[in-house]
């Protein structure tokens, strides 16, 4: 327990130390945060009615980013598997920042599902022995145990990895190697059960898919990989952290496969629709196209999220232009993007217009809601910030120097973490 305080102690140090950008970086996702609570006291004072949600379009821009961040929380399965099914060396040296970004992911995305409910102070009726949870009949219960589980998961493995470099100690890999692989059914889990909360809705056709939950997987091992190789590179930047060139070509390897299904599954989608040319064509038609004769406001989008998957899944096809520094970096931006208005507009939007009556409202997000938004993601960057700060400097700083910070003598051992690839101090 001692030792656990001085690892606590010597984090909380860690994250107040750094350089001016450091801090400037820290300030900005501050004010983003302090203006989110604002705006958010706002809608919790008038109500939903400040968003542009309506009965017509009831799930929009929040529900729209917990979809999508529940699949960014299930990429760490993509370091997991080489990592620790195929023991890659290579990607076993960084498996620890897929699970931090796992962690600030579920973080954003339990607060995302807190600022869309009407009643947030009911929400400790999702606790376990403390509300009436409704389960297992609710799939929301469902959902917040799956969420909640892989977000502790994630956790005390990363906590207990990092913890353990802090004392220049190997972890022992009976504790992690269970855990770590008992995650891959749970990153499956956490999205499917998301998948199901749309299938499960009768009135919503456009939902109404056996193939959901596997689109879901597939764009969610394309973009979570895709934060991390931006990710990767910037610490490769600024820290003293070093990842082999190898494992960033296998992560973008992947992503190749991942998002060729992944259009495979929406190309089979959009084939049933319009082969098949029932009533229930008119929600894809208002994505790509419009009804009644009139221009959908979304289709641009439409066509951009399926246009960017597709150049993106070229680009990382072949392998020069997957290995390259600027065409991967573009690729993966492409994919981020692709996804990301997947979820958050071409999933959600055209599943609710027209809606049951055959009424079509535009949605457009609110300033709130943006704004909010916007505090939610302050949030989340600013856990992924602190956590990965405190993993580069207990991973790649090397032991003595910790015990410097914590008052030991100089002749602490030098003992480097395994797997911990440093740059020579």
């Amino acid at each position: 327990m001692k030792s656990f305080v001085t690892f606590v102690l010597g984090s909380m140090r860690t994250v107040f130390r750094g350089s001016p950008a450091y801090f400037a970086w820290i300030g900005l996702l501050v004010l983003l945060i302090i203006q989110g609570i604002g705006a958010y006291c706002t809608q919790a004072t008038e109500g939903l009615i400040v968003t542009n949600m309506r009965d017509s379009v009831s799930w929009a821009f929040y529900i729209g980013n917990f979809t999508f961040l529940v699949g960014v929380a299930a990429a760490a399965v993509m370091l997991v598997i080489p990592a620790y099914i195929y023991d890659w060396k290579p990607i076993k040296e960084v498996v620890v920042f897929g699970e931090i970004l796992a962690v600030s992911a579920v973080i954003m995305c339990l607060l995302f599902v807190v600022v869309d409910m009407g009643h947030p102070e009911r929400f400790w009726h999702l606790m376990p022995f403390v509300g009436k949870v409704n389960f297992p009949s609710s799939l929301l219960a469902w959902d917040a145990l799956v969420l909640n589980a892989y977000l502790g998961l994630n956790l005390v493995v990363a906590t207990y990895i990092v913890y353990c470099a802090f004392n220049g100690k190997h972890y022992n890999p009976q504790i992690v190697v269970p855990l770590v692989i008992f995650s891959i059914p749970m990153a499956i889990s956490i999205h499917t059960v998301t998948a199901f909360l749309y299938n499960g809705m009768a009135s919503r056709p456009y939902w109404n898919s056996a193939i959901l939950a596997p689109r879901f997987l597939a764009s969610a091992f394309c973009s979570g990989p895709a934060i991390l190789l931006i990710l990767f590179q910037v610490l490769r930047k600024v820290t003293k952290f070093e990842i082999k060139d190898e494992a960033l070509h296998k992560i973008a390897e992947l992503m190749a496969y991942a998002m060729g299904f992944n259009l495979f599954l929406t190309a089979a989608e959009i084939f049933k629709e319009y082969y098949s040319d029932t009533q229930h064509l008119v929600h894809i038609q208002y994505l790509f196209g419009g009804v009644h004769g009139e221009h959908s406001p979304i289709a641009l989008y439409g066509w951009a999220s399926l246009l960017l998957g597709i150049f993106a899944f070229l680009l990382f096809l072949v392998p020069a232009t997957r290995r390259n520094p600027v065409t991967m970096n573009a690729g993966a931006l492409m994919i981020y993007a692709s996804v990301y208005i997947e979820k958050g507009i071409a999933l959600i939007i055209p599943g609710y217009t027209p809606d049951t009556l055959g009424q079509i409202y535009e949605y457009v997000p609110s300033i709130t809601e943006l704004r909010i938004s916007a505090g939610v993601f302050g949030v989340g960057f600013l856990a992924l910030t602190l956590m990965i700060k405190v993993a580069v400097h207990a991973m790649f700083i090397p032991h003595a120097e910790h015990a410097e910070h914590e008052g030991a003598s100089h002749d602490t051992p030098q003992v480097a973490p395994p797997e911990a690839a440093a740059k020579p101090a």
